[in-house]
């Protein structure tokens, strides 16, 4: 699973960009930490199409005024938005986003962690309930609501283009306000069936557990090697990962994970020159004596037999 920086951010908007032209505004800064705001219509109108936002991870956070239908998914839930919500992204929670018509439009925000910090808010963000793992931060708002964050974004927006030179400063308010707005507000609760949920969750899993495939070198690791790794990855709880996982394929998650890199073993084994050392590195194997005993207990070979 790619985790999306802030410069991918830019840089994958650009290249959509018939002009070719930067949306940052004029005189933002780079001062510690970063923050921008845009309008969805205008961002959307200057893309050359209108991709789905990948099931992914972002180095930033996110707050998003949405106005049109949408659907948000994430690893065990699925939230329809038919009109209006306010959505909070945190660089923790993975979610997919797909606008299900091209009538769209409100405003989103993003920031580091290290923009709020670098002003001492005394704010851990992810202290706070909106971003706490299996909170699901999505709300639906009414007409007023709607009217009242979009004159919140208006601020940031002339904010930001201002020559004003604390308006960092406010723009971490105007955040602040965003945040206390959204804690105020009870979460959505229009969720797909739970069957839904698990397959979702076994076939994110999957794609997760392909994604660390192949290993191309041997400076190359395995990032994710436990059933821990992959549930905090998908935020979501381990015991209700294996849950699901027995349910759909009759294996654990540990299993799965295990068969998979007993998989890519054999492959290394056959198809590289690479040691046997290298090869039990690169799968996470401190030990080559650990690599060896997983080994034939997966295949009943030693990796230098099933080699030959």
């Amino acid at each position: 699973m790619e985790i999306t920086s802030v410069e991918q951010f830019y840089r994958e908007a650009m290249a959509l960009s018939p002009e070719g032209t930067e949306l940052i505004p004029k005189g933002i800064s780079k001062e510690i930490g970063h923050f921008n705001v845009f309008n969805t219509a205008e961002v959307r109108e200057r893309m050359k199409v209108k991709p789905a936002m990948p099931y992914n991870r972002r180095a930033y956070y996110k707050i998003s005024l949405i106005q049109g239908r949408n659907r948000a998914e994430y690893a065990d839930k699925v939230i329809d938005i038919e009109k209006s919500a306010l959505l909070f992204a945190t660089p923790k929670v993975p979610y997919h986003y797909l606008p299900q018509d091209d009538d769209q439009a409100g405003h989103f925000c993003i920031f580091t962690e290290a923009f709020m910090t670098s002003a001492k808010t005394g704010v851990v963000l992810d202290d706070l309930p909106l971003f706490k793992a299996g909170v699901v931060p999505v709300f639906h708002l009414t007409e007023e609501q709607v009217q009242e964050l979009g004159q919140l974004f208006g601020k940031m927006h002339r904010e930001i283009a201002s020559d004003y030179a604390y308006k960092y400063d406010l723009l971490r308010t105007y955040v602040l306000e965003l945040l206390h707005f959204g804690q105020k507000l009870q979460p959505a609760t229009a969720l797909h069936p739970t069957h839904n949920a698990s397959a979702r969750v076994s076939s994110l899993f999957v794609e997760l557990l392909e994604r660390q495939f192949p290993i191309e070198s041997p400076q190359q690791t395995l990032q994710l090697r436990t059933a821990k790794d992959y549930a905090e990855r998908l935020a979501i709880h381990v015991n209700h990962l294996n849950k699901v996982l027995k349910e759909n394929t009759g294996k654990t998650t540990s299993h799965l994970i295990k068969g998979r890199i007993a998989q890519e073993a054999k492959l290394l084994l056959k198809q590289t020159d690479w040691s046997v050392s290298e090869i039990a590195y690169s799968l996470g194997f401190e030990e080559v004596a650990h690599f060896s005993n997983f080994f034939r207990k997966h295949t009943t070979h030693s990796p230098m037999a099933f080699r030959a």
